[in-house]
């Protein structure tokens, strides 16, 4: 091998090394980016004389144990950030001093005592009519911001299984663009490399994904319950559907192999977008509203049948003061048979704030309690009624084994919560009508009903545990805790997310400062090696001067 031949090899490899060092320093500040290093080797012939040098390889700085770390530590960030954002919008809500039910709950009764004092003023019945109202139209409110999100996360979850299958479907393509680069050229497509790492780091931000490696190649990913969403060159898709139980709630399905769809179970998914937002969803949002239906069927419901035993300004047997929602029942769509349930309020005092799978099975109606799983068997009596947890449900026509139903008490009664009298006068505060105040009225003898109704501010008629005021305190403060506490978790998340990423990139980072040292280093040695080829030429001069 000529001096020629070797500087040449030089120059080349140094070449080689400047060019990667500039492509790192150009590289500085792009995401997913990973540094890259020439690889020399010495080149031999048959002889012991070195023959110059060559370039193994430039290699990917990439440390495949961190990444997965990260990733996994980044998933669980991302769903701890979207359930903070949902959650913190509702402790807002009802922490909110001025705009809260606290204070119109406490005006309501606070009229109410009012008109305990004065119970033939109309101003004081005007009074309790105007603060009912308020406390009602609150409720309505509130309720409808709760269904505002209820369909924004519906929206949220759509998008985001969007992006999922984008990404899924860029990973495959990446495997097969990988495979086929490599066959091409024997060479490390690094740049494909980055993109697919990249991608991997992405799709665990949205969604809890498993990665596995085929044959040190083919990237393959799974859900967390371990069903494919890439297996070499082909992606599988979620879809956003409406589920059979409930279609205002939009559930994550699978399409398999076959297309067909299968609905997923929520618990399946724990980390990224998806599962912060499926988390947020059954663990506070479901309750949350749950919970302020019951407090509305309760109040209403209660207040009704107390007002119900009182006559009013005119004589006359007081009527329902509220009008409250109903328990809704819903058939799933994919039931066989044609068998119905309807439900109504009983002892309200008996509601509670979880809802209920039922479904026949064994000839028998089981009622799964969703909040902690407990199954009680329903046994209608002849007319089909069967008391449970509150209400009175009707069971009529034949089902089919495993057709279900899906029983939500309290969900929608805030919804059409208002007050159901018009005229003070209709306020039955009188427990009978015999006494005549000094102008002769009749009903307005008393106040007997009016404190009666007053009394309902502090019975534990909520569970038979706590006030309606002390429901809704209790509320506020289980909200305001799990706020709290998701925001504790996501700022210790967020800090071991923080140090792995400063570890990885540590090793897979641009470093300015070392890129700028290997660029003068690898420059001195281009100079270096156009000085061997100088040299080269001059000896071949003086050898042809000798002839």
């Amino acid at each position: 091998m000529s001096i020629f031949s070797i500087g040449l090899s030089g120059l080349s490899a140094a070449q080689t090394a400047l060019s990667t060092t500039s492509n790192n320093l150009s590289n500085v500040y792009t995401e997913g980016y990973n540094r890259q290093l020439p690889i020399l080797g010495e080149s031999y012939s048959n002889g012991s004389t070195g023959t110059g040098v060559s370039v193994d390889e430039v290699q990917r700085q990439f440390n495949s144990y961190i990444t997965e770390q990260y990733n996994d530590a980044n998933s669980q960030t991302s769903a701890l950030e979207s359930y903070q954002s949902q959650v913190s919008q509702i402790d807002n809500l009802l922490a909110d001093s001025d705009a809260g039910l606290a204070p119109l709950m406490q005006d309501f009764f606070s009229s109410l005592d009012d008109l305990s004092g004065a119970a033939s003023d109309p101003a004081a019945r005007e009074g309790v009519l105007g603060s009912a109202s308020s406390m009602a139209a609150q409720f309505r409110s509130f309720d409808s911001y709760l269904g505002d999100m209820r369909s924004s996360l519906n929206g949220q979850l759509e998008g985001t299984v969007t992006d999922i299958n984008n990404t899924a479907t860029q990973i495959a393509s990446l495997n097969d663009q990988i495979t086929q680069a490599r066959a091409k050229s024997g060479e490390e497509p690094n740049t494909l490399l980055d993109k697919r790492d990249k991608l991997v780091s992405d799709l665990n931000e949205l969604v809890g994904a498993d990665l596995n490696v085929q044959d040190g190649d083919t990237y393959n990913v799974n859900l967390e319950n371990g069903q494919p969403l890439v297996s070499g060159t082909r992606s599988y898709d979620l879809e956003a559907v409406s589920s059979s139980e409930d279609p205002s709630r939009t559930v994550i399905g699978y399409r398999d192999a076959a297309g067909n769809v299968n609905q997923i179970d929520d618990s399946a998914f724990e980390n990224g977008e998806l599962g912060g937002l499926l988390s947020f969803r059954s663990e506070t949002l479901d309750s949350v509203q749950n919970q302020l239906g019951r407090m509305t069927a309760v109040l209403g419901s209660e207040f009704n049948a107390v007002h119900e035993q009182g006559v009013d300004l005119n004589g006359e047997d007081g009527g329902a003061f509220f009008n409250v929602g109903s328990p809704r029942v819903l058939s799933n769509s994919e039931n066989d048979g044609n068998g119905s349930i309807t439900a109504e309020y009983g002892d309200v005092t008996k509601l509670t704030s979880s809802d209920y799978r039922i479904t026949y099975e064994g000839g028998e109606y089981q009622a799964e309690k969703l909040s902690d799983g407990k199954t009680t068997t329903l046994t209608p009596d002849g007319a089909g009624d069967v008391e449970f947890e509150g209400m009175t449900l009707n069971i009529s026509g034949t089902a089919q084994e495993g057709d279900s139903f899906m029983l939500q008490p309290t969900r929608t009664a805030a919804q059409d919560f208002e007050v159901a009298i018009s005229e003070g006068s209709e306020i039955a505060a009188s427990s009978s009508a015999d006494g005549d105040d000094s102008n002769g009225e009749v009903g307005s003898g008393n106040n007997e009903n009016a404190l009666a109704l007053l009394d309902l501010q502090s019975e534990k008629i909520v569970g038979g545990t706590s006030s309606v005021s002390g429901a809704y305190a209790s509320l506020v403060n289980d909200v305001g805790n799990t706020t709290n506490i998701t925001q504790v978790n996501l700022d210790a998340q967020s800090g071991l997310t923080e140090q792995l990423r400063e570890y990885q990139q540590s090793e897979s980072g641009v470093n300015l400062d070392e890129e700028y040292a290997n660029l003068v280093r690898y420059q001195q040695y281009y100079q270096a090696n156009a000085r061997v080829i100088d040299v080269g030429s001059q000896v071949l001069d003086s050898v042809l001067q000798l002839r």
